[in-house]
């Protein structure tokens, strides 16, 4: 027999609000914690991603926390990602609306004045990343020692990350007799020493596998190489829906974005070199159903929850068999299916026959099938437009920059020489009697001198005059060494 919501002995506002968003039964790992976690225990939860992990710690917090004073909210989530962060505040904001509390988030890569502002007219449930909430209790922006509930999501995610000795200092901070919530896909050693210091005999409960269950995926390794993947992932968006695409780089995000673009596939992509804005602004796109396609890199998709996500697609092959099943399970989430691409090539195929025997997949690397006839047609278009090529420079600039390139090449002892044809036919004439050439009246007669009788202390100071753009004046007093005198003892 199924559990209810009503059942768990929640506020009737919050049940209302659950309705509202077609919401009556609970997750396992819901019906499992929510009970403990509203009689105040402390609970430590094991569930993969996925699970519905965000509603078994915010639903109770929701139901337990007291109004708050401002710069002293009296819940604290804490979430290893930006993203996950931001994502926690959006599902809870509405339970919480329902009871009259308010939930915001502090996080880095965003300005300071709005959080700062959020703070001082009081929130009651702060989600935050512990670099900027460490930050803001720094600067007196924020005090912790009201918080009463602390929940801890994703802490095996904070130990990979190194955030550890952060939420540790944060947790210093809060009071004495907190209530505490713990979540974590895996319990290793890190997080279990974190529990052992923290929780007060805790409350434990653990749902499904520690990580994703690969069996429910279909795994399909294509024999792909790098000048035609562009094509294929158009393909596999188009053939199986909403797909999150993984590149190990933030150029090849770009790349692929862009081309994918160009071929018609309606794409966002996130990266750690894009403002929060424009990765919130990204995400929203994706999981409004406005893009098909999300491209990004392991460590920015690491705070990505995102259900009914169709496909993933290993566009560049994961640096081990751990981020193969990181990325992997952002599908089938929530007990349902999908399929994850990896794209091979040549010389990744021994790589990737160790990676399927360290899983236990039972997937060969096969040929594609046949491109179909759009991605072709679109393909030689966006080739004949030009746009397939690098992107050159016009011959007057790019002889320009070339020109400029020689001017500035430095020579071997670290003095920037001209260009090899600098020197004009009329600025130096030849002398029939020695065969060398003599600078005219008109050259100068610095450039003139020979470089192995400038002084160290000179080649110093002139350097410095040429970065700066200014021009050295000359020392009248300086007495020059003839060519061929000994030097002074």
């Amino acid at each position: 027999m199924s559990v209810t919501f009503e059942q768990l002995q929640l506020p009737a506002e919050i049940i209302g609000e659950l309705r509202s968003q077609m919401r009556t039964e609970p997750f396992p790992i819901q019906a499992a914690t929510i009970p403990d976690a509203l009689a105040g225990k402390d609970v430590l939860g094991r569930a993969p991603t996925g699970s519905g992990k965000t509603l078994a710690f915010g639903l109770p917090t929701i139901a337990r926390v007291n109004k708050s004073d401002p710069k002293a909210p009296s819940a604290l989530i804490l979430s290893p990602t930006r993203e996950l962060a931001e994502q926690i505040r959006t599902e809870l904001s509405p339970l919480a609306k329902s009871v009259d509390r308010t939930v915001a988030a502090v996080y880095g890569g965003t300005a300071f004045g709005p959080q700062v502002t959020a703070l001082n007219n009081g929130v009651d449930i702060l989600v935050a990343c512990p670099g900027r909430l460490q930050d803001l209790v720094n600067q007196g922006k924020v005090t912790l020692h009201q918080v009463e509930i602390v929940v801890i999501d994703e802490a095996d995610r904070m130990a990979d990350m190194g955030f550890l000795p952060a939420v540790r200092r944060l947790l210093d901070e809060t009071s004495a007799d907190r209530q505490m919530i713990m979540f974590s896909a895996t319990l290793d050693k890190a997080v279990q020493v974190l529990v052992d210091d923290y929780l007060d005999e805790p409350v434990s409960y653990s749902v499904g596998e520690e990580s994703p269950d690969l069996t429910k995926l279909v795994h399909k390794f294509w024999r792909v190489e790098k000048n035609v993947r562009i094509d294929r992932a158009a393909q596999v968006v188009d053939e199986n829906g909403t797909t999150i695409i993984f590149c190990r780089t933030r150029h090849g995000v770009d790349r692929v974005a862009r081309q994918l673009k160009a071929r018609g596939v309606k794409a966002a992509w996130i990266h750690g070199g894009r403002t929060q804005g424009q990765r919130n602004s990204a995400l929203h796109t994706f999981t409004g159903g406005k893009a098909q396609a999300l491209v990004a890199t392991d460590v920015a998709a690491r705070g990505i929850h995102v259900d009914g996500v169709a496909c993933v697609l290993h566009y560049d092959p994961p640096a081990d068999y751990k981020d193969y099943v990181h990325r992997s399970g952002r599908t089938a989430r929530a007990g349902g299916s999908g399929v994850v691409y990896s794209f091979i090539g040549s010389e990744q195929l021994k790589e990737s026959k160790k990676l399927r025997q360290k899983l236990d997949i039972k997937a060969d690397v096969v040929e594609p099938p046949e491109l179909p006839a759009w991605v072709r047609e679109n393909a030689q278009a966006w080739i004949d437009s030009g746009a397939a090529s690098t992107r050159q420079r016009s011959p007057k600039n790019k002889n320009k920059n070339k020109n400029r390139a020689d001017s500035t090449k430095p020579s071997p002892d670290g003095v920037t020489s001209p260009k090899p044809n600098s020197t004009k036919p009329s600025e130096a004439k030849a002398n029939p009697q020695d065969g060398k050439a003599k600078p005219s009246s008109k050259s100068n007669p610095k450039k003139a001198q020979s470089k192995k009788a400038q002084s160290k202390k000179g080649l110093k100071a002139q350097s410095k005059s040429k970065r700066s753009g200014k021009k050295r004046p000359a020392n009248p007093n300086r007495k020059r060494r003839a060519r061929g005198a000994p030097k002074r003892s």
